[in-house]
């Protein structure tokens, strides 16, 4: 494995080092203290002596532990892009007593900010006892407008028990400057940041002006979207709740249904951009008809449209349930409601209310064809969902990347986001979460599936199909190469081989990027 120059050679901070080796791998690595700080004590680890760990074989990771993104390969394919593992190390940057940390949750709700909240709290304490947690009011703004919540175990021992954040939470009111300011002011020296792209983007912003001031902090980053919409992690928290409480919400709207003559049952689900929670809900209840997100267009009127659907399932079953995401059909609405353009304070596009849209559509459809009459019921369960408690399986996740995070904090690394990938908890580097949405690959097996379980038309004609597969080109290009084991190599060198940034490692066929 190369080794990264730690030279400052971008004034804003570096947000991420890239070191390749041998057969195509790729570290994309996340920023640590010692790149802009020379001659840092570090000191031994106090999970040396904590009981939990000492019946543990191995419980400090080892330096050299990455993860691979890719685990799907060929047997010519280069290694591909990794990064690095989370977990303790078995030296870190901080004595207990001069940790000063804080916590805030930024955006809309989601099951698990609480269970978040708690484990950084008691993860800080019982593994690293560190006593000084404060929790940020309000979201961003909170850091120069309102007061600190101080946070210890006994405060949180059981709020995981109970929806929202205790906290508070609030869009927009990112002030770069009066953030660090404060931070600064407080003597803060570790920045838990819970939150979604948006609020990640915020943290990277902090993370640079930190650095640009040359301060010892760490701003750690815990994903929260429950449309599943960060990329390259397996799943946000709260993601596994809001699917398992959307099955309360379509098993009304069955039961509505199956109990009508003609009876629609129409349930909005939460997916601004993606249409993960619609498709995944969709698959779990298997009494879904129709499932309709952003990814996948849709049209209401003609041969193989909507209502032509709707109207052979009625004849067939006497029933049926349709599941649509909230950022569905948006092009549809916006031409019949001649909707104007809007942003909230996140810079999310305001959506119309494509549930209430669709429904009414579907009641003048039949109203005016006069063949029969339906009976529709509409349900859109969006802040019931958002404001429940984390489910078992979302418990579990919560209190890993909290654990994750602290462990990379104290551990003396920055700017990163904690997740998931192939099952792994890694420390991914802000650029990569925020750079793009993950979304729902309409040309993939998993949409497939959903489309044999429902029986559904997929709306596509062939050229949307194959311009569809045209699309995720690159992506393989990239991954595999046609270079056989070079071929990564190759492509980060055309991309990369002009910047001032690229260093040569010294190790034929290696190069370190910083950016």
């Amino acid at each position: 494995m190369g080794t990264p120059n730690n030279a400052n050679s971008d004034e804003n901070g570096e947000m991420m080092k890239v070191v390749t080796g041998a057969g195509g791998y790729v570290l994309q690595d996340v920023p640590h203290f010692t790149d802009y700080i020379p001659n840092l004590p570090t000191h031994l680890n106090l999970l040396r002596s904590n009981p939990a760990y000492s019946v543990v074989k191995q419980y400090f990771v080892h330096m050299d532990d990455t993860v691979p993104q890719k685990v799907v390969v060929h047997k010519d394919s280069p290694r591909g892009i990794h990064f690095r593992r989370a977990g303790p190390r078995q030296k870190v940057y901080f004595k207990s007593d001069e940790v000063s940390a804080c916590i805030v949750t930024c955006g809309g709700l989601c099951p698990g900010l609480n269970t978040v909240i708690r484990e950084i709290v008691h993860s800080l304490d019982y593994m690293y006892g560190v006593d000084k947690v404060l929790g940020i009011d309000g979201g961003y703004r909170g850091f120069y407008s309102k007061n600190t919540i101080t946070l210890t175990p006994k405060i949180v021992n059981d709020i995981h028990k109970r929806g929202g954040t205790i906290i508070g939470t609030s869009r927009g009111g990112h002030d770069t400057s009066k953030i660090v300011d404060s931070i600064q002011d407080r003597g803060i020296n570790q920045v838990y940041i819970i939150g979604g792209d948006g609020t990640q983007k915020g943290a990277a912003a902090i993370y640079k002006e930190v650095r640009r001031r040359g301060l010892k902090v760490s701003v750690a980053g815990i994903p929260k979207t429950i449309d599943n919409d960060i990329p390259v992690i397996d799943k946000s928290f709260g993601f596994d709740t809001a699917v398992e409480e959307a099955q309360r919400a379509i098993n009304a709207a069955h039961v509505e249904a199956e109990s009508a003559e003609n009876g629609i049952g129409v349930v909005k689900l939460m997916g601004r951009y993606c249409g993960f929670i619609a498709q995944y809900a969709t698959l779990a209840s298997r009494d879904v008809d129709c499932c309709l997100i952003p990814e996948s267009c849709f049209y209401l009127e003609g041969n193989g449209g909507l209502f032509e659907f709707i109207e052979k399932r009625l004849k067939e079953n006497g029933h049926m349930v349709i599941v649509i995401a909230e950022g569905a059909g948006q092009e549809l609405l916006a031409e019949s409601l001649h909707a104007k353009d809007e942003q909230d304070a996140s810079g999310n596009k305001l959506l119309q209310d494509v549930g209430l849209w669709i429904s009414q559509r579907i009641k003048d459809h039949f109203s005016k064809q006069r063949k029969f009459a339906i009976t529709l019921k509409y349900i859109d369960p969006t802040y019931m969902i958002r404001a429940i408690p984390s489910n078992a399986s979302d418990n579990v996740y919560c209190t890993l990347l909290a654990q994750s995070a602290v462990h990379g904090a104290m551990a003396g690394y920055t700017a990163f986001t904690v997740g998931l990938v192939n099952g792994r908890y890694t420390y991914i580097p802000f650029n990569r979460i925020i750079e793009t949405q993950n979304k729902v690959v309409i040309t993939d097996r998993m949409w497939a599936r959903l489309l044999s379980s429902t029986n559904q038309p997929s709306f596509l004609g062939p050229n949307e199909v194959a311009e569809g597969k045209r699309e995720e080109q690159p992506l393989t290009q990239l991954l595999d190469g046609d270079d056989g084991k070079t071929g990564i190599l190759v492509l980060l060198r055309e991309k990369y081989s002009s910047s001032p940034l690229v260093k040569d490692s010294g190790m034929t066929g290696e190069f370190v990027k910083l950016h």
